[in-house]
């Protein structure tokens, strides 16, 4: 996978290069296809802004961090796009899918009681 790296004001050296890179295959291990993968590092006064942006098959991803230590910052962006990548992998999962089945069977239930 190509990751986009761009930067303002700063050079991207192969150690924070390697940073990103290393959280992305984090992402990779959701059997999630990510498509064109784009981070752009901006510093401003004494903190490091990060943005990371993504396809997947389904819509898109996109994550900010800010922190006065870049890698910090970079670790903090790759948190966010874990939890929004989590969430779309068990999106089938969640409560609220179960939720309206529940309610049926409770109507269901007081219909019974209320015919009887």
């Amino acid at each position: 996978m190509r990751i986009e790296i761009t930067s303002k004001h700063l050079t991207v050296t192969d150690p924070i290069r390697e940073r990103i890179e290393s959280r992305f295959e984090k992402l990779e291990r959701h059997e999630v296809n990510l498509i064109t993968p784009h981070v752009i590092i901006t510093q401003e006064g004494p903190e490091f802004q990060i943005e990371a942006s993504m396809g997947i098959p389904s819509g898109k991803l996109f994550a900010k961090a800010s922190h006065e230590n870049l890698y910090n910052a970079i670790n903090q962006m790759g948190q966010r796009l874990e939890r929004q990548l989590n969430r779309h992998t068990h999106k089938d999962q969640s409560k609220r899918h179960i939720k309206p089945a529940a309610i049926e069977i409770e109507v269901e239930a007081e219909e019974a009681e209320s015919a009887a």
